[in-house]
């Protein structure tokens, strides 16, 4: 499991991720906003985008047609999270150290009013009809239910321990909170203001989704680097998708055919087709991508990076925008008027269309080379809709070391080739993150595992998947018998010593001293005390799966 803060895990983003070395820039364009953004919300007609800057106390208000910044709104407090009314009249933020509501007048953008909501106010959603906004507050354990007419609280519903996201049904009939402290998804009742059960997901679930029919929930777990897609209807997980490392939100196309994450220590925003619940690829951000937005017209996404303090629009016309040169990667093109589609072809080769409707187009690519624009002709024209790069498909030819303890830790080299585009690496289903990769080796951070024993090792790369290496895990060792446990102080006493897991012995210690040993087995190997002084020491066997102690006593030699 990803160690997270607990009580704050949407700020892991004080430390810089991991910085990876890939063949293509971060995509689309960079707006330089407020210090430490984190939310970031659209209006309903997604002509501005609202993000809250913690660490400045100022919300970013961003003309989506030129991208730039056109006011900044002070909010003492340290925003959060943001949510826009149903008629977009009002920006509601949460004030995480105030413990409060924010609510934005979006004709003068000004704060109009604070409301007390409760201790480390984190995320707020509003009902379908805007009467009603539910906030989360994690210093107290409760969902604040605030009338928006009188901005004030009407109902405080205790929720499960820790909560973050909030989102309510499309329907207003619930509102489903994800609690960190114990990785629970609490569904309460809006008619009366109840918690009617809870379900688990993954682990430490932060933000949950639904898409527009309501029938299906998406949670984004942080702690399992992975998202539960839920059947509302029984508030059970039908599926589990991996993504990247430390995904910190969730948002879902306003069509529900993707989900997109922002994977915050890969620097990516991974893709889910929702129709097969498979990630599908992953886009480059800036450092620390924490929220994510999807434009009403779904082509277009709006990231809050972090460490960079800046905001990413991102074009969604071709996603992936990548894949193997063999062909056969699944492509949805994004856009207006795409009914009826005739054609669409990478470069001068046709691609198969999978699906087709008036704002997408899925097909399978063709085999290429290079960069190649992608055309889509229907019965009004023809149109390009971006330029898709063909990638070489990776290889894999080794890893060291190829043993490490169940615990995890450290960092193994993976080599091979065509790997410099690689947006994940997993051991067995264990996300490994990425430290450094060329085209040739992948440095990654080892995962612990449940169990010992061999899983395989997997590099995810937009050109395809890499496979054939296996990296074995170690139970930890233990000791059950020294014989003898005595010897004398000039050393030189065989010793044998039994118990478990002794295999990969890699040193043993009397005291300090390191002395000459033989593994026999996995339960026994023999050593040779060295010199010591008279009394007492400890015996340490050191193997790759830890270490484990027992006690050896020195005597003197008999004297007359």
């Amino acid at each position: 499991m990803s160690v997270l803060t607990r009580p704050d895990p949407l700020l892991a983003a004080v430390a810089l991720p991991s910085q990876r070395s890939t063949l293509l820039p971060p995509a689309g364009t960079t707006i330089p906003v407020g210090s430490s953004p984190l939310g970031v919300a659209l209006t309903p007609d997604g002509a501005r985008a609202y993000v809250a800057n913690r660490a400045s106390n100022t919300i970013s208000v961003i003309d989506t047609v030129t991208n730039s910044v056109t006011a900044t709104i002070a909010a003492a407090g340290s925003p959060f999270l943001t949510a826009v009314s149903p008629d977009g009249t009002r920006v509601y933020v949460t004030l995480f150290d105030d413990g409060t509501l924010g609510v934005i007048d979006t004709a003068t953008n000004t704060l109009t009013a604070t409301i007390a909501v409760g201790a480390a106010a984190v995320a707020v959603a509003l009902s379908p009809d805007g009467a009603r906004a539910y906030v989360t507050s994690q210093g107290t354990n409760t969902l604040s239910v605030v009338d928006t007419a009188t901005n004030t609280v009407t109902a405080t519903v205790t929720t499960g321990p820790m909560p973050v996201g909030v989102a309510v049904t499309p329907d207003g009939a619930h509102a489903y909170v994800c609690c960190v402290g114990d990785s629970s998804v609490s569904v309460i009742d809006t008619a009366t203001n109840t918690v009617t059960g809870s379900f688990t997901a993954g682990d430490v679930p932060v933000i949950v989704a639904f898409g527009p029919d309501g029938t299906r929930a998406y949670v984004c777990n942080a702690g399992s680097n992975s998202v539960s897609v839920i059947d509302t209807a029984t508030t059970t997980a039908i599926a589990t998708i991996g993504v990247g490392t430390l995904p910190r939100f969730v948002a879902v196309s306003p069509d529900g055919t993707a989900v997109y994450t922002a994977d915050f220590t890969d620097n990516a925003v991974s893709v889910i087709d929702t129709a097969t619940n498979t990630a599908t690829g992953s886009i480059p951000v800036g450092n620390g991508p924490v929220c994510v937005a999807v434009t009403p017209t779904g082509t277009r996404l709006y990231v809050t990076d972090n460490a960079d303090n800046a905001v990413r629009v991102i074009a969604l016309t071709l996603v992936p925008g990548q894949g193997t040169t063999a062909g056969g990667t699944i492509v949805t093109i994004r856009g207006h008027d795409l009914a009826g589609a005739t054609s669409v072809r990478f470069g001068n080769s046709p691609a198969a269309i999978l699906a087709n409707t008036a704002t997408s187009v899925t097909v399978r690519a063709p085999a290429g080379q290079g960069a190649v624009p992608v055309t889509v002709t229907t019965p009004g024209g023809t149109a390009v809709f971006g330029a898709f790069y063909y990638r070489p498909a990776p290889l894999l030819t080794g890893i060291s070391p190829t043993l490490g303890p169940v615990t995890g830790g450290g960092t193994a080299v993976i080599t091979g080739a065509n790997l410099a585009s690689a947006t994940s690496v997993r051991f067995g289903s264990r996300v490994a993150p990425v430290q450094s990769v060329t085209d040739t080796a992948a440095t990654v951070a080892i995962p612990g595992a449940p169990t010992s024993g061999p899983v395989p090792v997997t590099v995810i790369t937009p050109a395809g998947n890499a496979t054939g290496l296996t990296f074995t895990y170690v139970d930890a060792p233990s000791v059950t018998a020294v014989n003898p446990d005595t010897g004398p102080t000039g050393g030189g006493t065989k010793v044998t010593i039994t118990g478990a897991n002794l295999a990969t012995t890699q040193e043993v210690t009397f005291g300090n001293t390191p002395a000459p040993f033989a593994v026999i087995s996995d339960q026994t190997i023999t050593a040779t005390a060295p010199p010591h002084p008279t009394g007492g020491i400890t015996i340490t066997v050191t193997t790759i799966g830890g270490s484990t102690q027992s006690t050896y006593t020195y005597l003197d030699s008999p004297a007359i």
